[in-house]
């Protein structure tokens, strides 16, 4: 037999016996199949059978040791003598080894998948899509200031240099010698930018100097400082300052002698008070003082007029109580005392000045539309003098201040006012005043203003038959170039007509100056 067959045959043999192990695994459990009356001889051969120790992992047997295997695999039957063996029973090489290979997949070789990644935090927002531009809205005035800011309040100054030209400087009776004149005025505004409480104020200050009367020269000044403490929601307390600097008119009847020169006035006080809201109840108290102080006059022979005996101390107490029916109407009713005493208990005439007063007023701010605008108030007064000479002053007093705009272009503003004042003129207990203006200004361009004003007052002397009506009439022009530059001129007649003899006067005053704010 050839080499190749031999080969061949052992391949046989050794298959076959693989599968007669096979078939009697175990050999108690092949004879429990089989019928017991089935001969021996007629069985199948017993085939060597049994799992070598490398896949079994078993250690050597000894003799008396129990082995949990079943008995076919533990007593397996020895290699017939002469015959190789079909199955090695030494260890392959690597055989320790788990088996790889791609194919196979089992519990060594589970591909395991990557755990997914934890999200932590959401993805970033996209951004919002920009909003479509909208138009700039025209400045209401482009040629407004726009202030010097001084950490959260703002400073508005000006200063106005100004050449003119004046029939009467003295405001004298019958023929005057017109002059020349140049004025200098400043002002400053105060607007604080606070997120609670407010401070606003005004000041003004000029002089006029007159080249060919230089006794005429007078200066001028008035400002007034408010200031707002928001205690609560509800409740505020408010501060205020004035100021004003006048000269008095050679022809003055309370002046008792020609004097030359202006004196000058002063008056200067301020007030405190706190407001609280209830709904839309709102109530007002408030205090103030008041002083009033002359300057002496000088005579034309060279002596001094004393004005001492017209200085005085004014204190009042006030109290409002305003009710908000809709916000554009809101009347009140006021009440208020006050108490005048002057520095000498006795002026110049015998007479004691010193007095008590009171006053009540009703009133109210409207808004009747956007085009008119305003308060008006109306009261009475009624004060008694220290001498008994002098009769009680009393009288209907009252302000009114409307606003009226018909046209986007055309602003008038009416004023008016009712009070009653003091005097030294002997017998007189003191003086009753009206005045009342109108102005309209109106828009040529949006930097071009033309403005008319017109004004009349009369003031009555209580006791005496003695009455001075002043009227005044006029034009302003204005003309912004930027914000910071303005040229500005206006011419004023004023004449006063007076039961007093020697007190009449007619004055034409015009002038043009260049105006510089910030």
């Amino acid at each position: 037999m050839s080499r190749f067959a031999q080969i061949c045959w052992l391949a046989g043999v050794a298959g076959c016996c693989g599968v007669a192990g096979l078939a009697s695994w175990p050999e108690q459990a092949l004879a429990q199949t089989q019928p017991a009356d089935m001969p021996a001889r007629a069985r199948s051969p017993a085939l060597r059978t049994g799992t070598p120790n490398y896949v079994a992992q078993r250690p050597n047997s000894t003799p008396g040791t129990a082995s949990a295997l079943p008995d076919g695999v533990d007593d397996a039957a020895p290699a017939p003598r002469g015959r190789s063996s079909a199955i090695s029973s030494s260890q392959p090489t690597r055989a320790s080894q788990p088996v790889r290979s791609s194919r196979l997949r089992g519990v060594t070789q589970r591909e395991f998948r990557a755990p997914p990644q934890t999200v932590s935090s959401l993805p970033p927002t996209l951004p919002p899509a920009p909003e479509p531009r909208k138009r700039k809205r025209p400045e209401e005035d482009p040629y407004a200031p726009l202030g010097l800011r001084l950490g959260n309040v703002i400073l508005r100054p000006a200063i106005t240099g100004s050449v003119g030209y004046d029939s009467n400087p003295e405001r004298i009776s019958g023929p005057s010698k017109g002059s020349l004149f140049t004025r200098t005025e400043g002002e400053l505004g105060v607007q604080s930018d606070w997120n609670v409480h407010e401070l606003t104020g005004m000041l003004r200050g000029g002089y006029s100097r007159y080249y060919r009367n230089d006794s005429a020269s007078r200066p001028d000044a008035e400002g007034n400082m408010s200031l707002r403490l928001d205690a609560t929601r509800d409740t505020r307390i408010l501060l205020e300052s004035r100021l004003r600097l006048d000269t008095q008119r050679p022809g003055s009847p309370d002046l008792t002698s020609a004097v030359q020169g202006r004196p000058i006035t002063w008056n200067y006080g301020g007030a405190a008070g706190v407001t609280h809201d209830i709904n839309r109840l709102q109530l007002t108290l408030r205090g103030s003082v008041d002083r009033q102080d002359y300057e002496d006059a000088n005579l034309g022979n060279g002596r001094t007029l004393s004005q001492a005996d017209r200085n005085q101390t004014q204190y009042g107490l006030r109290l409002r109580a305003a009710y908000e029916v809709t916000p554009g109407f809101k009347p009140f009713v006021q009440g208020e005392i006050d108490t005048r005493q002057f520095d000498q208990k006795v002026d110049s005439s015998g007479y004691m000045r010193s007095s008590d007063g009171y006053t009540v007023r009703l009133g109210s701010t409207f808004e009747i539309s956007r085009m008119l605008t305003g308060e008006v108030t109306a009261g009475y007064q009624d004060r008694k003098y220290e001498d008994g000479r002098l009769r009680n002053l009393r009288g209907f007093i009252g302000d009114a201040a409307i606003l009226w705009t018909p046209t986007p272009l055309t602003t008038v503003t009416l004023r008016g006012t009712a009070e009653l004042g003091d005097t030294t003129i002997p017998g007189s207990s003191g003086t009753t005043a009206r005045r009342v203006n109108l102005e309209v200004a109106h828009a040529l361009r949006r930097n071009l203003t033309v403005t008319g004003f017109a004004g009349y007052g009369r003031t009555e002397y209580d006791g005496q038959d003695l009455r001075e009506d002043l009227s005044t009439i006029g034009a302003r022009i204005e003309y912004k170039l930027t914000r910071t530059f303005s040229v500005r001129a206006s011419f004023t007649h004023e004449r006063l007509n007076s039961t007093n003899q020697g007190s009449d006067y007619t004055a034409n005053v015009a002038q043009v100056g260049l105006r510089v704010q910030f």
